[in-house]
């Protein structure tokens, strides 16, 4: 189905098109649900965790889609859905069922999937919890009670999941802890930061789990039977919190629809859309319906157009079609039903303003954005002539301020967008080469920049334009990785060894950046001469992405796209280095690289771009001053900035310009 437009006419047939998208979904599960109801089995590959929590997962994550159509219907038309999921509670929480779900007891992530179960059967009371037989209400409890008292919940966003689950057992007269519940809302407050930001956990973790879990259950959970009396007055906090956060991801969301490609759980897809339906629940004051509606269309339809779900209505483990990789170890064939969050409006009534409500462009729809998130340290640049969304990282790494492990390829990069996938294979855990900056070794080893202190992001105003800029600076490290059985996101721990220490300034306009590294210092006993200092540029990938290079730069073309980067004076050997099965958007990889002599203290300047269409490397002019950095950006405009209001040393003086390449070969294939 074809995504909305901007002030086209909504209404009941806005919300049939949802309804429609949804009942695709929840007809494909009860094809794979078991006899007894109680489990649903999707096709594929079994996951970590075994059979029977698969099973508990397709019941539980598909159970939330059904309980927003039993909701938004009012428990009309939809008899065949209350009875299929009330058959299969009757039949998870039988100790004889041949389906019976997995207790908590038994295997952690049903704590998880706990959730969901407690979150639908509050939401749907009047047609499935009260309907059900006392025995069957007694053995639901039975089964949620385990959660009283139960401090091994990882305390990440997995606070809610007790929370919500006890939550129902005080609606139902069970059991429940007020101790508990206080531990909670105090755990998930501190992950509170700035600009209505939250971090999953300790760790510095942006990703979408911010919007889809962290944003979405404190909205969801304050509608639960009792818990306006537990939550006190804090629910207004919660929602201007969303409100704010609401500006950063609208503006996150690409001009295809697609959100940004980094984080973990990728394979939960549209579950992107999730907070925009909760900033709609939620009423929130500095956006409008259609404005929210219109970025969960965009978000949803974009993996509709892409395959997701496939022709059989299933959700595979991918980001558009399947690619195993993508998913967490434990990850299993029910598991990307998560997804189904991004159909949370569905529990919004027929007659609700959202669905009349005129449908309002996402920002990058409306024009070039530029903007700084604190909290995560991003500059963030969308281009409305091609709908690339861009962000600079220098603040994110999914790990603790002092750890010294490996870069975790979907949060440690120095760049992300809606429109490249971090290479995340095997190799990519252990070697970082896209949107990296990397001293590598003899050996062909490149270090890691995890555990980089965020020096500053913001925008201001130069002489010329509007530009972002942001800084980090890190222990550049080795690491030996020691073995493990599960991922969760994390950069791989092990045996560290410091190689030296690196500066990067970022300056960004539209497409393009300006990156600035200084090899601050060279760790005791290494030998500059041995080593490489390198800088990758934005992966491209596709069934035939082309690469070339000159003398000075490297670019590469695929899917209508093109990523370049210019070494800006100084000694370059530009390359493209090809990765195969690298990433969920194509067979093949084509990453530019600049490498360069080491000499501590010396800045090296180079140009990244990621835009539409193909071209080849653009060029730019670079002179930096004491502090201050004056560029001639490729299209002629000329900025005068200051990176001195950043913590970091300014780069020592020098003047970098590059001519156009005269060597515009395009090959199919270089390996490094």
């Amino acid at each position: 189905m074809a995504p909305e437009q901007p002030n086209a006419p909504h209404g009941a047939a806005t919300r049939d098109a949802w309804i429609a998208r949804a009942d695709v979904l929840l007809d494909a599960a009860r094809r794979h649900a078991t006899p007894g109801g109680g489990r649903i089995h999707f096709p594929g590959a079994e996951g970590g965790y075994g059979h029977a929590v698969d099973g508990l997962e397709g019941f539980a994550r598909t159970f939330l889609l059904a309980g927003f159509r039993i909701a938004g219907a009012r428990g009309a038309g939809v008899d065949d859905l209350i009875e299929q999921y009330s058959r299969g509670i009757a039949a998870g929480v039988d100790p004889d069922a041949d389906d019976r779900w997995v207790r908590m007891d038994e295997h952690a992530q049903a704590k998880v999937e706990a959730a969901s179960i407690a979150l639908v059967l509050d939401l749907t009371r009047p047609w499935i919890w009260d309907r059900l037989d006392t025995t069957t209400q007694q053995r639901v409890v039975s089964y949620l009670a385990p959660v009283v008292g139960d401090d091994t919940y990882p305390q990440t966003n997995w606070v809610w999941f007790r929370l919500v689950v006890q939550t129902f057992l005080r609606s139902v007269d069970g059991p429940w802890s007020a101790d508990d519940i206080a531990a909670d809302l105090a755990r998930h407050d501190s992950f509170v930061r700035e600009g209505g930001w939250l971090s999953d956990g300790d760790e510095r973790s942006y990703d979408h789990y911010v919007g889809w879990a962290l944003h979405v259950y404190p909205i969801l959970w304050s509608r639960m039977s009792g818990a306006a009396e537990l939550a006190g007055d804090r629910t207004a906090a919660d929602v201007a919190r969303l409100d704010e956060f609401l500006h950063d991801a609208l503006a996150l969301v690409g001009g295809d629809g697609s959100p940004l490609i980094q984080g973990r759980s990728l394979i939960y897809r549209f579950a992107a859309a999730a907070p925009f339906w909760a900033g709609a629940v939620a009423e929130v004051p500095s956006h409008s319906a259609g404005a929210l509606r219109h970025a969960a269309d965009r978000i949803v339809g974009h993996f509709a157009d892409h395959g997701a779900p496939d022709t059989d209505g299933i959700l595979t483990m991918g980001w558009h079609g399947t690619w195993r990789e993508l998913a967490q170890s434990y990850s299993g064939p029910g598991s990307p039903y998560w997804a189904v969050k991004g159909f949370l409006g569905l529990l919004l009534p027929a007659d609700h303003p959202v669905w009349s409500a005129p449908a309002e462009a996402l920002p990058v729809e409306r024009g070039d954005l530029l903007r700084a998130i604190a909290s995560p340290g991003w500059i963030v640049s969308g281009t409305t002539d091609d709908g690339i969304v861009r962000v600079v990282n220098h603040g994110t790494d999914h790990a603790f301020p002092v750890a010294r492990t490996a870069d975790s390829p979907l949060y440690a990069r120095l760049g992300y967008s809606t429109a490249t996938s971090p290479i995340v294979d095997e190799r990519g855990w252990l070697e970082p080469l896209e949107q990296s900056v990397a001293l590598v070794h003899p050996d062909g080893r490149a270090t890691h920049r995890t555990a980089m202190t965020l020096l500053g992001a913001r925008v201001q105003d130069d002489d010329g334009g509007r530009i972002g800029i942001a800084a980090s600076t890190w222990d550049a490290h080795l690491v030996e990785p020691a073995p493990t059985a599960h991922r969760h996101g994390s950069g791989l721990a092990g045996t560290a060894t410091s190689v030296g220490r690196i500066t990067v300034h970022s300056l960004v306009r539209g497409s393009a950046e300006v990156r600035i590294v200084v090899v601050d210092e060279l760790a005791p006993g290494q030998d500059a001469a041995a080593l490489r200092l390198r800088v990758g540029g934005w992966p491209l990938s596709g069934d035939e992405p082309a690469g070339g290079s000159d003398e000075t730069g490297a670019w590469v073309h695929g899917r209508g796209r093109s990523s370049g980067i210019r070494s800006l004076g100084g000694d370059a050997v530009p390359g493209v280095v090809t990765r195969t099965d690298a990433d969920p958007l194509g067979v093949r990889t084509l990453v530019p690289t600049t490498e360069h002599p080491v000499r501590p203290g010396e800045p090296v300047v180079v140009l990244l771009d990621l835009a539409g269409g193909e071209r080849i490397a653009p060029t730019a002019a670079v002179v930096l001053d004491d502090g201050a950095v004056t560029v001639r950006w490729p299209d002629g405009v000329r900025t005068v900035s200051r990176l001195t209001d950043s913590e970091s040393p300014a780069p020592a003086a020098r003047h970098h310009e590059v001519r156009s390449g005269t060597s515009h070969a395009i090959a199919k294939e270089q390996h490094a």
